[in-house]
């Protein structure tokens, strides 16, 4: 027998188990972590922000101070929100506006439109389609170019009086008042089926990734001295052909699950020095999303409270 040979044999046996102890745990750590991995969701409800097993992805850019000196001010903070229903749903004191106002003490704005969304659904204006006038992509051009007249010359498509006092609103605000911009679309894009991104062209309007970019670029150029704030839009419901109720996170209606566009925005908001704030993750889910929503899309005045809590969290410190 060989010296090597009898050396093995005269290993003790604590080496032996205490070998085996470390592989059963790491087998069992591993186990622990895909299963936690694969659950999916966060429970939210009776929880505060920073328990959430989930994590929140907020990103926060500052401007340079370059940029803010080409802002004087006027004592008065102003926030300007453009958006859709998420928006205009409640015209009370239970809305997102009106609670950031109350939370904070700015003057709030409020220039939402109805049932829009953030890409044009053709790229060239079909007065068979007036709410493409009053996409982002579109608003956001009349803002930087002073021209409103699409917005003006659609407006009357609509009862909905929302629309013309929107444009009005706009139209005659000076945009050198206004400290920072919030973009806040819910999951309209996703259900309405526009399509998330051109590779070949990055602020093709008809895509949600394309008209974001292009949007915020226009107004950056004409106002670079307001901040921009992206806010996602909350997890939803949707219809599949067949009308049954599907998760948007696990349904791809042929342009990606709700998630992708979400990753659209964020990686938008990076690309352009804007700030993102997540309503995604640790907002509504599963669990909680017969507490928080009103239908499949449409959210409670507790869950407008709670996004605009979070908002003021992030841009004003939770202090």
């Amino acid at each position: 027998m060989s010296k090597e040979s009898r050396e093995e044999r005269n290993i003790p046996m604590w080496v032996h188990i205490a070998i085996l102890v470390v592989i059963v745990l790491v087998v069992a750590f591993t186990a622990y972590k895909l299963i936690k991995w694969n659950a999916g969701t966060a429970k939210t409800e009776g929880v505060v922000e920073g328990d959430f097993e989930v994590e929140v992805q907020d990103q926060v850019f500052l401007l340079p101070d370059d940029k803010k000196a080409m802002h004087e001010d006027d004592g008065v903070e102003t926030i300007l929100f453009l958006g859709n229903d998420i928006l205009t749903y409640y015209s009370d004191e239970n809305g997102l506006v009106e609670q950031v106002a109350a939370k904070t003490g700015a003057t709030c704005l409020n220039a939402g439109f109805p049932s829009t969304t953030i890409a044009l659904k053709k790229a060239e204006f079909d007065p068979e389609y007036p709410l493409d006038a009053f996409s982002f992509y579109n608003v956001s051009k009349a803002i930087a170019d002073r021209d409103f007249s699409l917005l003006h010359g659609n407006e009357r498509s609509f009862e909905d009086s929302r629309y013309y006092k929107g444009a009005g609103l706009l139209e005659n605000l000076d945009m050198n008042t206004v400290d920072t911009l919030v973009i806040f679309y819910d999951a309209q894009d996703y259900i309405s089926y526009r399509i998330g991104l051109n590779p070949d062209n990055d602020v093709d309007p008809v895509t949600y990734s394309g008209a974001l970019t292009a949007g915020i670029k226009a107004i950056q150029e004409k106002y670079p001295f307001i901040r921009i704030v992206c806010m996602s839009s909350p997890m939803c419901y949707a219809y599949d052909a067949s009308g049954s109720l599907v998760n948007g996170d696990m349904y791809d209606f042929g342009n990606g699950r709700l998630t992708t566009y979400y990753q659209f925005m964020m990686d938008v908001c990076g690309a352009t020095g804007v700030t993102f704030i997540d309503n995604y993750y640790g907002t509504i889910d599963e669990d909680n999303s017969s507490e928080w929503l009103l239908d499949n899309i449409h959210v409670n005045a507790a869950c407008n409270e709670h996004m605009a809590q979070h908002f003021v969290n992030v841009i004003y410190g939770e202090n």
